[in-house]
């Protein structure tokens, strides 16, 4: 993929020194901050006093992000950036980066990039402007290794899935998790978890099954059992269709 011809014009570099060193970057740096998942207590000093230095906060949804922001006092200004946000949002953050701007990127929930949009964004910057931008990764919260952590299942070894796709491919997918020798775990919504169930009854009904739904929130719960012990569950309890699922399958 050739570089866009509009950047990358009179700009000093990185260059490694006989001693190791790298010297004259002069772009900004990017953040990829970890927020809470849900528990708004979730997040770590380093990324409010990052989230606080920075020059701009890109943001999944700025409504979300800006409830996060007020919360930790953090006035600084956001700008969206998203699935379907268009070719010159991403030429305007690259310009940023290369005027030496500081920028972070936040998901609505969790750490970017995973399942997320924020990945496209990453790689173009890695792409196009490794020599003269620095990213840095703020951990935190995710809710695949809390809900892991929480549901008492073999987590040595797993295999994550983000979403499963919603048409083509999904029987295929079903039929491997049945044959799976790790543990799988992946992300589903609520209009869609009782679907996913039924697929593990029909393609795996022996499986142990792990659901966590409203990690790190009030009502934070984990279910495990095999699918169609699950499924029942589920539908003997509607209210407990809400939120988003992380499945768990061994």
């Amino acid at each position: 993929m050739s570089k866009p011809p509009h950047l990358f014009k009179n700009k000093e570099y990185s260059s490694v020194s006989q001693n190791g060193h790298t010297e004259n970057r002069c772009g900004g740096k990017f953040y990829i901050v970890a927020t809470p998942i849900g528990n708004m207590g979730d997040i770590t000093l380093r990324a409010i006093e990052t989230l606080k230095s920075v020059d701009l906060i890109l943001c999944e949804d700025t409504r979300v992000t800006k409830k996060l922001l007020d919360k930790y006092e953090i006035n600084k200004p956001t700008m969206s950036y998203h699935a379907q946000s268009k070719l010159a949002k991403t030429e305007k953050i690259f310009e940023l980066l290369e005027a030496g701007k500081n920028l972070a990127l936040v998901s609505d929930a969790g750490t970017p990039g995973i399942s997320d949009p924020g990945a496209l964004l990453v790689s173009k910057i890695k792409e196009h402007l490794s020599h003269s931008v620095d990213v840095i990764p703020i951990p935190g919260a995710t809710a695949i290794i809390t809900a892991l952590s929480g549901s008492g299942l073999p987590i040595h070894e797993f295999t994550f899935l983000g979403f499963l796709p919603h048409k083509k491919g999904r029987e295929t997918l079903f039929k491997e998790i049945r044959d799976a020798k790790r543990t799988i775990v992946f992300y589903e919504s609520p209009h869609r978890i009782l679907k996913t169930l039924e697929a593990l009854v029909k393609f795996c009904p022996d499986k142990k099954v792990c659901i966590a739904r409203e990690l790190t929130k009030i009502y934070e719960e984990f279910k495990t059992g095999n699918p169609m012990e699950v499924l029942e569950f589920l539908l003997n309890n509607k209210e407990k269709q809400r939120g988003e699922f992380t499945v768990i399958v061994v």
